[in-house]
């Protein structure tokens, strides 16, 4: 079986902008788009950060979009997932649950995915009043109330960026304490547009069919419940790397993330490249996982063209 020159596993905007460059240059990329291709985006109803787009662009629509155009220069699909891959061999080997593939170059773009509550109404009313992205939907809550859920680093974050637009920003920790670093945890303490909800825990997201109108909060310190109106909640409790597959096969950082080569997207094994959130835990914009797929595709494209 001729391995293929280049596999691309993943179909968010990194995986996408890959191709299109990959498949310029000719190598005819595969990529493995997984069973729910398109990663985030595909949660995001409105996006009005992506450049280019003035009025705006429904996430999924961006996602038809990005394809039309790999597609365009001869990328290949499969919809399936991998299940397994082995770098320690060239060809590597991606496996997914009934074929299997060598490859001389690796794309990693998996993406990460923002954890959850878990809670009724959570799931209806996502993209409807519930998000896990202050930077992307901040801007639809021009002087309402919204809840941001988290104690740590980014939930102060979104807190503070959320009262460039929000009246009022209530942050809801289950804790008595923030678990922030004392420099972000001081700058939301200090912001008057900021209140804190103190032991407390979202137990279902309340709405009215078509937008979510409030929560349930539960006080686990006086055990009792009660119902507080709200025109949005952002969930700012953590993001997981879509990187299980790829534990002992490539550097992880502590929490998950694909390590890099700085100033290039160059992993721990020569040959394998990864772009987008799967490695950045930073950013995490449409945009910046676009810019990281474009260098992945172009890194990939320089070693191959070495080895030759």
């Amino acid at each position: 079986m001729q391995p293929e020159k280049l596999i691309i596993i993943g179909s968010g905007p990194a995986g996408h902008t890959a191709a299109i460059y990959a498949a310029r240059a000719e190598l005819k990329p595969l990529m493995i788009e997984g069973r729910e291709p398109g990663g985030q985006l595909m949660l995001t109803t409105d996006v009005e950060n992506w450049p280019g787009n003035p009025e705006g662009i429904l996430g999924p629509e961006l996602i038809g979009e990005l394809k039309k155009q790999s597609a365009r220069f001869g990328t290949r699909y499969i919809s399936d997932n991998v299940e397994e891959v082995d770098f320690s061999q060239h060809p590597f080997v991606v496996k997914t649950s009934d074929q299997e593939f060598r490859a001389e170059a690796v794309v990693i773009s998996t993406g990460a995915s923002a954890m959850w509550l878990g809670v009724p109404g959570e799931q209806e009313y996502q993209g409807r009043g519930v998000s896990a992205c202050a930077t992307c939907d901040g801007f639809f809550f021009k002087e309402k109330h919204v809840l941001v859920v988290g104690g740590g680093d980014s939930a102060m974050e979104e807190a503070n960026f959320l009262t460039k637009f929000a009246s009022k920003v209530s942050v809801v920790v289950r804790k008595d304490v923030l678990k922030a670093s004392k420099i972000m945890a001081a700058r939301a303490e200090k912001n008057p547009k900021i209140e804190f909800l103190w032991n407390s825990e979202v137990k279902e997201i309340n709405g009215d069919g078509q937008k979510m109108t409030g929560v349930k909060l539960y006080n686990n310190k006086t055990e009792e419940t009660s119902d507080v109106a709200a025109d949005g909640l952002f969930v700012a409790i953590g993001h997981k790397p879509n990187t299980d597959i790829f534990k002992e096969k490539i550097e992880l950082d502590k929490v998950g993330y694909v390590v890099v080569k700085p100033g290039s997207t160059q992993t721990s094994v020569e040959g394998v490249f990864a772009g987008g959130d799967v490695a950045d835990h930073k950013y995490r914009q449409a945009v910046t996982a676009a810019g990281t797929g474009c260098m992945a595709a172009l890194d990939a494209e320089r070693w191959l063209a070495g080895k030759e």
